[in-house]
């Protein structure tokens, strides 16, 4: 009888211990020999002209980040970029990363990032108001989605995502812009991995075959295929790296439309 009730406790302890979850890790802060070093492991290059709308960030001369043509005058991106920026060099039109079609410095002060960004990463979007830009093939905007998208989760839709950097675990900066196609996850099947940490203003994607972004693709875009319309702002990911096989996560653009709107005046 007492042997019973041992094993009865035990049992009751182990069933109370909580399933382990992974805290989502800045994409700037996950695993690496470099600091916010950008990156797409396993994509393809990106042929001159497909994504027009992406520019590299160069903040402080220091860390690189993507971010998004969304204006004449305006980048949307990652707050955990903008936030300890000083200034940053625009690179448009480049495939080669540091071969852009032309460059703008940008100072602190015309940067915003989300009043209500934490550590825990949530709102994590940034803008930076820029000179006035023209767009042609290799410079362009992207969509914004329209607020009739604010409901839908896109869960099981194909993307694309964009950077330069790293192409696997072990090597460094990729010279060249790469891309990946990515499907989105169910929030909840994202929840499974990273806890109540993944909010509704959050999409996550998945990486079969290592197939993800990585370190300073920070701020870059995810990009419906159907569409071509921005859904998501490269956020965080995974503490085991990039190639761990478990979701990356992006800040759900259409969580902030009104936002950007107030600041840019560019709604759908």
């Amino acid at each position: 009888m007492k042997l019973f009730v041992f094993i009865s406790c035990i049992l009751a302890v182990a069933s109370a211990v909580p399933t382990k979850v992974s805290h989502p890790v800045p994409v700037r802060d996950m695993p690496s020999v470099a600091k916010i070093e950008g990156r797409i492991t396993n994509g393809y290059p990106a042929y001159e002209g497909k994504v027009p709308y992406i520019v590299g960030l160069s903040f402080n001369d220091n860390y690189w980040c993507g971010g998004s043509i969304i204006g004449h005058n305006w980048i949307l991106t990652a707050a955990h970029c903008t936030r300890e920026a000083n200034h940053v060099l625009i690179y448009y039109g480049a495939s080669f990363r540091h071969e852009a079609q032309f460059t703008h410095w940008v100072s602190r002060d015309d940067m915003i990032s989300h009043p209500d960004f934490n550590d825990a990463l949530n709102n994590d979007i940034g803008l930076i108001r820029t000179p006035h830009v023209d767009f042609w093939s290799l410079v362009n905007r992207v969509e914004l989605p329209s607020f009739n998208d604010r409901y839908n989760s896109f869960a099981g839709w194909w993307a694309v995502a964009s950077g330069w950097g790293h192409t696997s675990d072990d090597t460094g900066m990729s010279a060249y812009l790469n891309c990946v196609d990515v499907q989105l996850m169910d929030n909840n099947d994202c929840r499974n991995v990273y806890g109540d940490g993944i909010t509704d203003n959050t999409i996550c994607i998945q990486t079969h075959g290592a197939q993800s972004t990585c370190y300073g693709d920070s701020g870059g875009p995810l990009v419906l295929h159907e569409g071509n319309r921005i859904v998501g702002i490269t956020s965080f990911g995974h503490w085991a790296g990039c190639t761990a096989g478990e979701p990356a996560g992006f800040t759900r653009v259409t969580g902030y439309l009104e936002w950007i709107r107030d600041h840019t005046g560019i709604s759908y």
